[in-house]
């Protein structure tokens, strides 16, 4: 992922845009101890796992070198057929239907932001005001590519470009650096 995709408007939050997004043990969930004493994680708020509990991931994101080059422009995370698929953010749902031959519903969340999820039998329609852990849908089985009886495939967009959707749910590390006088250099 490029630093300008981070640096958007709508991924201006110093969490996201950090060079430290999706590095180290700091994303792991669950941990509490900081590498050193100037190091603190944070969540991200406004986000959430579009499954419960969170789930694991079958395939990571995996960024197109061009626009219609090839990539995984989303995550597959492990489900069970029939288990609830939540809005992982407050918005608009702007789409909920078949779009080749699987369920797909999309979701317009502020600054831009897209989030798709699909194999999905809909239980929203296009207009719904949805909050963030609300109900989307049901996962659906038969993900192409899911190791797994049901993968959901989760996406994310900015302004048509595609970003990595886990930036929205994983802890980020935040280092704390010491404060340099003008004797110091600083």
């Amino acid at each position: 992922m490029t630093s300008a995709a981070l640096s958007s408007p709508a991924l201006s939050s110093p969490a996201l845009s950090s060079p430290a997004v999706g590095s180290g043990a700091a994303d792991t969930p669950g941990q509490t101890e900081p590498r050193d004493p100037g190091e603190r994680e944070r969540p991200l708020a406004g986000f959430g796992w579009p499954l419960a509990p969170a789930p694991g991931v079958s395939r990571p994101f995996q960024p197109p070198s061009q626009p219609y080059g090839p990539g995984h422009r989303g995550v597959d995370l492990v489900g069970t057929p029939g288990q609830p698929v939540l809005a992982a953010g407050a918005g608009v749902v702007v789409y909920a239907g078949p779009l080749a031959d699987r369920g797909v519903v999309s979701i317009d969340h502020a600054d831009g932001l897209r989030t798709s999820y699909e194999p999905v039998r809909a239980a929203v329609r296009p207009g719904q005001l949805v909050r963030r852990g609300e109900p989307v849908g049901s996962l659906e089985p038969g993900h192409l590519g899911c190791r797994s009886v049901a993968c959901l495939h989760w996406g994310l967009r900015r302004d048509g470009q595609y970003l990595d959707p886990l930036l929205l749910v994983r802890r980020n590390r935040v280092r704390l650096l010491p404060w340099l006088t003008d004797e110091q250099g600083g």
